[in-house]
């Protein structure tokens, strides 16, 4: 198949656009050559171009079809309405029956015709997040001004343009030439081929891969880094972002001054990436080390000595701006800063960040005692756990909250233990980051999550979709996570519960604060837009009792979120969904360890066995059930008449007497045990057994056992919900 090559060459895109693009490239590029079947498509993308390279077919067969169309006798509208739908006219039709009916036929057409037809509104298009328009009054747009489009097909030129009737799209129009590095390699030159395209461009200075700008730039930093016994500081979406930096990177080490190195090493790493782009290194012992590395995008003749030099300047400057927030925050207590977070708003609903400090400050003496944490230490450390957000450094650098926390805290003396829960009370942020481990810090951290979630639930803030603004699948992910990993046994739900009141007072005092503002602003109080103090009731799942329906609610949330966790770590999403439909649980730990033992259960040979039985019992009742149903109470032994029937029920009753007490005693292995010893009798069952007997009685008693096994078993999960 002929190979399809297309370049776009523009000014430098952003680094944080450029792998979007390419996709985009690609899906577009896939849809409007659809008719070519593309194929093998490959994209490439770099600080000043897009490329994909894809194979397709050489032409488009003709082809000819015959559309029926309306009836012979329908309205002129009709006729009129099939006629523009398919591009033809009056004198194409013919009558077949009752029927007009048009025969259509179109000719082949050659592959590079088809291109040079679907590239134009191909690149009109284009989804850029930001695009600009330059020079003239032309109206097409780009994320910066484009320059140059090579488009071949099988070697040859396709041709076309950017005009678009008086637009003259900059007079771009397709071509074979490219260009080089903009320094070291300026100038076009004519490709052939992608190849031909990748080799030229290597000669020119330009590695066209991302994957192997990145490798390089991996490589030869950390050799460089090597070489002074050093190590990089892991950062991969900086690596990233650089190798969307440069087409040919040049990876270089600079010196700190010493008299910077008292910095902390985190306020070191965020000022140095997020400033400058450079990587932070490491010594043997995990320490900072008085070097950092960057990379160029040229081959200067000293070795680069001199750009190694004005980095070195620059950084000079960038941590003098650190020091001064580092030497002016500390003057400051973190206590004293505390009444500074009454003027920053939380959310408008749910008051300033000083009152969600005062609710963190209570949960986390709550929840201390379940999690082996002190209550005075919990308690001091989530009332400092939001100060240092009016620090002049957090200011500077929002990436730095909690961690800086952490610093100033033990600088004004606090106990390592609240320190450390500052820090890690955000955590975790992310999957690379790991879940706080310490009593303290998980009680802090517990509390600042499950209050965003009881809040925002509280003020309908729930996630749709895709939509999730305000994080609260991350932090349900965290409570998981903080959860699981530390082996915790919590009821959520009493803690949410106990969440939930505070918070509403502080809805009320959101609304009055509003209502307030636009009296003495416009004269008219505002209407309400909270539920103020009242507490919406809301049944448990498979209960008779009630709780807060917004705690039920989150619980609900949050176990979504984990079923969602574990199907992400290769768990079977119908045996997560068939646990937590048995039996309503606001226990994490507790509901994973039921997970554990169905999934156990259905592993074994007896267990694919019971399963089987199950769903011939569940049919079995389902079809009955609607005839003359449902089929509950107790089977009769009087009515037995067969001894499968007797040793069935005798398996039943001996299960029954021991699984509730299993499951209380969260023995739920023992409970998949006990419960597989019903495969034998329920096979034997089936097998000697006519379920629906002639006689009434019979049939009816037979049913009811049968009701009874897929009861007892629904005890343990709901294993209709079991696929395969």
């Amino acid at each position: 198949m002929p190979e399809l090559f297309l370049e776009l060459f523009s000014e430098e895109i952003p680094a944080r656009m450029q792998a979007r693009a390419a996709e985009d490239l690609s899906r577009l590029a896939g849809e409007a050559l659809a008719p070519l079947n593309p194929a093998a498509i490959r994209t490439f993308h770099g600080p000043r171009r897009i490329a994909l390279a894809a194979e397709v077919a050489p032409r488009l067969s003709g082809s000819t079809s015959v559309e029926r169309g309306p009836r012979a006798s329908a309205p002129e509208q009709a006729l009129a309405g099939f006629l523009r739908k398919h591009g033809a006219n009056r004198d194409q039709l013919r009558v077949e029956g009752e029927y007009w009916v048009l025969d259509k036929s179109s000719a082949a057409i050659g592959a590079a015709e088809l291109i040079a037809d679907a590239m134009p509104p191909l690149l009109r298009r284009f989804p850029w997040p930001k695009s600009m328009r330059w020079g003239g009054s032309s109206a097409f747009t780009w994320v910066r001004p484009l320059r140059r489009i090579v488009c071949l097909l099988d070697h040859e030129v396709v041709r076309f343009d950017l005009r678009d009737g008086d637009d003259d799209g900059h007079g771009l129009a397709s071509g074979d030439l490219t260009e080089g590095h903009r320094f070291l390699s300026p100038g076009a030159f004519p490709v052939i081929s992608c190849a031909d395209w990748r080799d030229k461009l290597r000669a020119h200075h330009v590695l066209v891969e991302a994957a192997e700008r990145k490798r390089v730039i991996a490589e030869r930093i950390a050799a460089l880094a090597a070489e002074k016994g050093l190590t990089v500081a892991d950062d991969p979406g900086l690596l990233d972002e650089v190798a969307g930096l440069v087409e040919w990177p040049v990876p270089l080490l600079g010196r700190i001054d010493a008299g910077h190195m008292d910095l902390p090493a985190e306020v070191m790493q965020v000022s140095m990436r997020v400033n400058q782009r450079y990587f932070a290194l490491r010594t043997a012992t995990g320490e900072a080390a008085p070097f950092f590395a960057f990379v160029a995008n040229v081959e200067a003749e000293d070795g680069g000595a001199a750009i190694i030099a004005g980095n070195e300047r620059v950084l000079r400057a960038r941590f003098a701006d650190a020091r001064h927030f580092w030497d002016l925050d500390r003057r400051t207590r973190l206590e004293a800063r505390i009444p500074l977070l009454d003027q920053i708003t939380f959310h408008a609903k749910l008051g300033s960040q000083g009152e969600r400090v005062v609710r963190l400050a209570r949960l986390a003496a709550i929840i201390a005692p379940q999690v082996g944490a002190g209550e005075a230490l919990a308690e001091r450390a989530a009332h400092l756990a939001k100060a240092d957000l009016v620090s002049g450094m957090v200011g500077e650098f929002p990436e730095l909250q909690g961690v800086m926390g952490r610093y100033y805290a033990l600088h004004d003396g606090e106990p390592p233990e609240v320190a450390d829960a500052i820090r890690d009370h955000y955590a975790p942020r992310g999957p690379s980051e790991g879940a706080p481990a310490s009593p303290v810090s998980i009680a802090v951290a517990l509390a600042d999550k499950l209050d965003l979630l009881a809040g925002f639930f509280a003020i309908g803030e729930k996630p749709t979709g895709s939509g999730d603004p305000y994080a609260l699948r991350r932090a349900a992910l965290g409570i998981i996570r903080i959860i699981r990993e530390n082996g915790l046994r919590l009821s959520l739900l009493p803690i949410l519960t106990t969440a939930l009141d505070p918070i509403r007072s502080d809805i009320e005092a959101a609304l009055r604060r509003a209502q307030q503002d636009a009296a003495r602003s416009a004269g008219v109080p505002l209407g309400p837009t909270a539920r103020g103090n009242l507490t919406t009731p809301g049944r448990i799942p498979g209960s008779t009792e009630t709780a807060d329906a917004d705690g039920l609610a989150v619980i609900g949330f949050i176990t979504d979120r984990m079923q969602v966790h574990l199907r992400a770590e290769g768990a079977r999403h119908d045996v997560l969904a068939a646990a937590f439909a048995a039996r309503w649980d606001d226990d994490i730990n507790r509901l994973l360890a039921r997970t554990e033992a169905v999934a156990g259960l259905l592993g074994s040979e007896n267990g694919k066995n019971l399963l089987t039985a199950y769903r011939r019992a569940a049919n079995i009742l389902r079809i009955e059930d609607r005839k003359d149903g449902p089929h509950e109470g107790p089977a009769d032994p009087a009515e037995y008449r067969i001894p499968e029937e007797h040793d069935l029920a005798l398996a039943l009753g001996h299960v029954a007497s021991h699984i509730d007490e299993m499951l209380q005693a969260e023995d739920f292995s023992g409970a998949m045990t006990a419960m597989a010893a019903l495969r034998h009798p329920l096979d034997a069952f089936f097998d000697k057994v006519t379920v629906n007997a002639p006689e009434p009685h019979l049939r009816r008693n037979r049913l009811r056992l049968l009701a009874g096994v897929r009861a007892m078993m629904d005890r343990v999960a709901d294993f209709s919900l079991i696929e395969g």
